[in-house]
């Protein structure tokens, strides 16, 4: 992952570096730059180019890191926080399911935080790579299974299974209860999930509707994602700006400072090609120009891509692909 400063509309984003020698990788790259869904909790791609053997992808920064980051420094979060946000990732689903997608790989990592500080939280769900319609032909190998091991509903594990929207509900049933308890419900912790909840002491309407959600076969939950924002919003806990008390919970900006030479208003005087050809150092940025006129779509289409790279250290890349750990 790269930060990368957009030339035309002035201002960083991210961006994805594959090579085209990668067939799968760039399989999810085909998928992911595809989607094009205007909505405030829904993280998609601002547009892409490619040059050489290499092709990029840029998207939003976003600052404040993901759930999975939040619950692993605060330990389970409130019962306020996890409505709130259960809600927003709710609101984002009804769109792309209205959209005729299905997501497939809901997860806290992939559910990015804007940095709002102590203010009403913000969540994007972003990593649109295994996106598929729900009338696509299936691609998928026999055997093969699709999302995240601990996340993928049951029946996305069975040969034939149709793409339905009720697998991303299953899924964020999950993620909402690994907010609760702060650890990972498992594949085969459904039937005891009821339990871990009520020890934890959330709140019964809270426990109704995540069990629905994760109910181990799809005719069980809601129908779709408006049925179930509907029931959390019965519960009186989702929050609004005006009710909003963060607690003892922030969510902290963490994307490093800029290295020397580039500022808020971008590259400074003089800072147009690399510091290095060495490559990102395990905390070195290093800045590189990339140009293209190959065919692209969105913002890179048929002209230079007009970003200047900064190079990621690679101690700060992680497993989960967070965009806002960038530096």
């Amino acid at each position: 992952m790269w930060r990368a400063w957009d030339q035309r509309e002035e201002r960083y984003v991210a961006a994805k570096v594959l090579r085209q020698s990668d067939a799968p990788t760039l399989l999810r790259f085909v998928r992911e730059q595809a989607v094009r869904v205007e909505h405030p909790h829904v993280l998609t791609p601002l547009g892409w180019a490619g040059d050489d053997d290499r092709v990029l992808i840029a998207m939003p920064l976003v600052r404040g890191g993901s759930v999975a980051t939040l619950v692993g420094d605060h330990g389970p979060l409130p019962t306020v926080w996890v409505a709130t946000l259960l809600d927003q990732l709710l609101d984002a689903l009804a769109r792309i399911h209205g959209e005729g997608l299905v997501h497939r790989d809901v997860k806290p990592a992939n559910l990015l935080l804007d940095a709002t500080g102590s203010g009403l939280p913000r969540l994007r769900l972003a990593d649109f790579g295994i996106v598929t319609g729900v009338d696509d032909p299936r691609l998928t190998h026999v055997h093969h299974a699709v999302g995240t091991i601990g996340y993928a509903a049951p029946e996305t594990l069975r040969v034939g299974w149709d793409p339905d929207p009720r697998a991303d509900l299953y899924a964020a049933g999950l993620s909402a209860a690994e907010m609760l308890l702060a650890q990972r419900p498992g594949a085969d912790a459904a039937g005891s999930l009821a339990d871990l909840l009520v020890r934890q002491g959330v709140d019964s309407g809270l426990v109704t509707v995540v069990l629905d959600l994760a109910a181990a076969e799809p005719g069980e939950r809601y129908a779709d994602a408006a049925a179930a924002r509907e029931a959390l919003r019965a519960t009186g806990l989702v929050a609004s700006p005006q009710t909003w008390d963060a607690g003892e919970v922030e969510v902290f900006d963490q994307v490093p400072e800029l290295p020397a030479g580039w500022g808020a208003a971008g590259p400074e005087e003089g800072q147009t090609g690399p510091t290095s050809r060495s490559g990102p150092t395990d905390l070195g940025p290093v800045a590189q120009e990339a140009t293209s006129s190959t065919e692209g779509g969105g913002a890179g289409a048929g002209s230079r891509l007009g970003m200047a790279l900064l190079g990621l250290g690679l101690l700060l890349v992680l497993a989960a692909g967070l965009l806002a750990l960038l530096g």
